[in-house]
């Protein structure tokens, strides 16, 4: 087997191993899950992170097996939280779980017949049939609380401010150690990996392991950090909240926009772990990066290969068009093609104006849109002298004052875009 740990480490994946985890992914293939917490229908580029290790797991010859929480989704994880969180009912819940199988099979082939191919489980399966006294007393009998109280997602809850911890989120790291018990029985799973948070849970799972099989049963634990920004602030988010990994949440322009406007230092960072580029592709990229860090070659290449990873090589090729649109030299067909969401993202914040379609239908004269209709210009002369100055464009095409806009102008059947000089835009509606 090649060396996955020494792989992880250089990426930067490597926060917490527990001893004889890197002898057991060299000595075989090793079945290894991790946990995906459906509190939502899709997961954010937080949730990359684990669902590249599976990928990572699976090139290296390893058998991933990713599991969605059906069941814990219903308690909630008390690690990293300062509140307990609301309990979703089954219908959200199953709603959100076929979602993130969906997100999950687009990284996965859980249909493949290789050896190693990996596996899709719901935890929800195995726990509903659970009855309370049998857990009490096979699995809550293994594990003593003051082993519970000792984790820290436990203690910081315990000592900080608010009311506490419930029950229900106290036995949370019991029933995630069943589920790594379970999947060591049923798939002989030997390893979960996670975020460093989820060290405590992973830790009780490979006790419960050990305690609740005969001598000798093996098992083990490795998370990765948690991914940070340069300046401390937190990873994954943009102005507009949560960065998705679907378009319908996430757009894919404002997706390949999020990568490409990392920092330099953040940028060295991500291309390392959030792509599969091998190592000496990446040291050169850097080394060519700050030789001309103007020319922005690593966040470029990040976007490209986040975006390809995520969405498809078509949909990076359409949003590197929509940037072009706003930044580079596109035409009135580059802008006609954009759908109208992609649009109204590419020219978020640019000042708007209603018209009605009715005087456009015989054709409107541009110095009448440019002042009176739209206030783009304070005055028609303003107006006249720039289009004098050949400065002004419709749907990024030079006019004359001559010009009359009509609904041949129309983008998706009701936008104009107006231009003066290189990056002064105006969106005329048209209804």
């Amino acid at each position: 087997m090649k060396n996955l740990v020494e792989e992880l480490q250089w990426r930067g994946l490597v926060h917490d191993i527990m001893p004889g985890t890197e002898e057991q992914l060299l000595k075989e293939m090793t079945t290894t899950y991790i946990g995906f917490d459906p509190t939502s229908d899709s997961l954010h580029i937080g949730s990359l992170v684990p669902i590249l290790l599976l990928v990572h797991l699976k090139n290296f010859g390893h058998k991933p097996i990713a599991l969605v929480g059906g069941a814990t989704g219903m308690i909630g994880d008390p690690s990293g939280k300062s509140d307990e969180r609301n309990l979703l009912d089954e219908a959200t819940l199953a709603h959100n779980v076929e979602g993130i199988k969906a997100v999950l099979s687009r990284f996965l082939d859980f249909n493949s017949k290789e050896v190693n191919a990996a596996v899709l489980v719901n935890n929800y399966d195995w726990m509903k049939d659970l009855s309370f006294i049998n857990f009490a007393r096979d699995v809550g009998k293994r594990i003593t609380v003051n082993y519970m109280m000792a984790k820290d997602s436990v203690k910081k809850r315990l000592s900080g401010e608010g009311e506490g911890m419930s029950f229900t989120e106290f036995t949370y790291q019991l029933i995630q150690g069943y589920d790594f018990y379970h999947l060591h029985k049923e798939y002989n799973c030997l390893l979960q990996m996670g975020g460093s948070d989820q060290w405590g849970n992973i830790t009780t799972g490979t006790e419960l392991v050990r305690r609740m099989n005969a001598e000798g049963a093996k098992a083990y634990a490795m998370t990765c950090p948690l991914i940070t920004k340069a300046d401390g602030s937190k990873f994954g988010k943009s102005e507009g909240g949560n960065v998705w990994l679907t378009a319908d949440k996430t757009s894919v322009y404002k997706f390949y926009q999020f990568w490409l406007n990392t920092t330099d230092v953040d940028a060295e960072k991500y291309i390392k772990i959030f792509t599969f580029l091998d190592k000496a592709t990446i040291e050169a990229l850097i080394t060519e990066h700050q030789v001309a860090p103007h020319l922005r070659v690593l966040q470029r290449k990040l976007a490209e290969e986040v975006t390809t990873l995520v969405h498809s090589k078509e949909e990076l090729e359409k949003a590197i068009k929509a940037s072009n649109i706003l930044f580079g030299n596109a035409s009135a067909d580059d802008l006609k093609q954009l759908d109208e969401a992609t649009f109204l993202e590419v020219f978020d914040g640019v000042p708007q104006a209603e018209i009605a379609k009715s005087e456009i239908e015989n054709g409107l004269d541009i110095v009448t849109v440019l002042n009176e209709k739209t206030g783009f210009f304070k005055s028609n002369g303003e107006a006249r002298r720039a289009l004098t100055a050949n400065s002004i464009s419709v749907n990024k095409e030079k006019i004359t004052e001559e010009y009359q806009l009509s609904t041949n102008d129309l983008i998706n059947n009701q936008f104009v875009l107006l231009q003066s000089g290189k990056k002064n835009y105006f969106v005329v509606r048209v209804k």
